[in-house]
């Protein structure tokens, strides 16, 4: 599991897995649902159509169902004693009584008993016909039939003589119009028992008597698909997690290729030392065709940084061996001719090499990252300061700094110090006969110009100028030109307050050197 390929297949896969359980599940409770109401559907029919027969005082043996089969009936009163059950019916469940046999009870109302509409008369235990009349009193006998003085059954006069028509049964029953209920249960039918879906209808028969008919459905075509479609399930699953996984590791493998050879490439590097060396960039345009161009990018500055610090070095033992060499020489000479000893020289060569060791000091400072801190420093008055320190120029500065301050900046004040005086060493350097510094409030911030009557800088030198231990073609000796390090100093430091340093002409015909600072707002 250590690697990517490994993780993102055993996590597609579970996500997959984990959704096709659910999709499944969902599937197999819908389609049960559904085919669970059709055989509700089914039940509710068949109940209704016997119900609709109780309701017509169809006599409970009378009764007609249509696939008896498969579609159970159970009839029960309202005592919920069972009045009548269908053909080959031998047990019951989940009707609310488990009773087949049904119990001995009279005709459901007067129809069943009396003569049909086309003149049939009533037969006794012997065959022999009887008349309106004899049907009549074995009713009354029995206190099954009706009263001669009920006025709404009989005509006005009530008389015994009246025919079938006269003693009619009562008005026609009902079939409730509530929607039913339904229950799973299961039925024994011709010895064969199976789960069935049960719907409940009630009915009201011309007598007067609530009726209950339980009718079921078969549930063995649900159960037949609802399983098969979970045995395709249960094989078709582990087939598609195979398929997901491997196809997820194909692809992961492909799109980790590059990034394979990347840090193949990377390794290469490292042993090697060779930073001019690239990884690969892919010809897409995703995530890892970025990753391989910054990581180009990221080698590209590395190894300007090493260049950058390996000319540093030499450069920086260039100047340092001058000035040590020289001095040693003259240490030499005084020791072996102490009359011949140049002290002086020995003093200015001594400084020299002193001045070195701070620049190079502070730009080690500068390259580490040292912030230059939130002090707060009045530009105006720092110009002032550094030029009436200044007494050994060869020409004089003139200051311009107008009245009222206003000109605080943030950052170190011995830094910014620092870049005052380069530019002014610079200046002092170049210059024919003048040398002016001038303050100003400048969008948001100080500018400070620095400028001079010397040849200036070319237009082509102006960023050239400000890299470290360069030195133009008029300023290569020693005595005039210094280290080379002093602009350089002063750029680093006023981008690292935030600010800016550039050169353009001045109006004298010099250069123009303007140093721009975000103000202390």
């Amino acid at each position: 599991m250590r690697s990517v390929r490994a993780r993102a297949a055993l996590g597609a896969t579970v996500v997959v897995a984990c959704a096709l359980a659910a999709a499944g599940l969902a599937v197999l409770l819908v389609l049960r649902a559904n085919l669970t109401d059709q055989a509700g559907l089914q039940a509710e029919v068949t109940a209704r159509e016997v119900a609709g027969q109780l309701a017509l005082d169809v006599p409970y043996d009378r009764l007609d169902v249509r696939d008896e089969e498969d579609r159970p009936v159970q009839v029960t009163d309202e005592d919920g004693r069972v009045v009548a059950v269908s053909k080959n019916l031998e047990a019951v469940s989940g009707t609310g009584t488990d009773r087949v046999t049904p119990v001995p009870a009279a005709s459901p109302s007067p129809s069943a008993t009396e003569g049909n509409g086309d003149g049939d008369v009533n037969r006794d235990d012997s065959g022999t016909g009887k008349g309106d009349d004899s049907a009549r009193a074995d009713r009354d006998d029995s206190g099954s039939g009706d009263s001669e003085d009920d006025d709404d059954r009989h005509g006005d006069g009530g008389s015994d003589d009246d025919g079938p028509t006269a003693s009619a049964g009562p008005g026609r029953g009902e079939v409730s119009t509530d929607d039913p209920d339904f229950v799973n249960g299961t039925a024994t039918v011709d010895g064969e028992r199976a789960d069935y879906r049960f719907a409940t209808v009630e009915a009201t028969n011309g007598a007067g008597v609530t009726l209950t008919v339980h009718a079921g459905a078969p549930l063995a075509a649900e159960q037949r698909a609802v399983a098969s479609v979970r045995g395709a399930m249960l094989v078709g699953l582990p087939v598609v997690l195979l398929v997901v996984a491997g196809v997820t590791w194909l692809v992961t493998r492909r799109a980790l290729r590059p990034v394979e050879g990347i840090r193949s490439e990377l390794a290469a590097i490292t042993a090697s030392r060779d930073l001019s060396r690239r990884v690969p960039e892919p010809a897409s345009r995703d995530e890892v065709a970025r990753l391989a161009r910054t990581t180009n990018e990221t080698l590209t500055a590395l190894e300007d940084s090493v260049e950058r610090q390996r000319r540093f070095v030499a450069d920086a033992s260039h100047e340092l061996r001058s000035p040590i060499a020289s001095l040693r020489t003259q240490l030499e000479v005084g020791a072996a001719h102490p009359e011949l000893l140049d002290v002086p020289g020995a003093v200015a060569d001594t400084v020299r090499l002193q001045a070195l060791a701070a620049d190079l000091l502070l730009l080690a400072r500068l390259d580490a990252g040292e912030r230059p801190g939130t002090a707060r420093t009045d530009l105006g008055a720092l110009v002032h300061e550094e030029v009436s320190q200044r007494t050994g120029d060869r020409i004089p500065v003139a200051v311009s700094v107008p009245e009222g301050g206003g000109f605080e900046v943030t950052g170190s004040r011995a830094q910014l110090a620092r870049v005052l005086g380069n530019l002014l060493d610079n200046a002092e350097r170049h210059a024919r006969g003048s040398v002016a510094v001038a303050v100003r409030a400048e969008r948001g911030g100080v500018a400070v110009e620095v400028t001079d009557d010397g040849d200036g800088v070319p237009e082509t030198e102006r960023e050239r100028v400000f890299a470290r231990f360069v030195r133009l073609d008029d300023a290569r000796t020693r005595d005039e030109g210094g280290a080379g390090l002093g602009l350089a100093i002063a750029r680093d430091v006023a981008e690292r307050h935030g600010g800016r340093l550039t050169v353009a002409d001045a109006r004298e015909g010099g250069a123009r050197f303007t140093l721009w600072l975000p103000g202390a707002g």
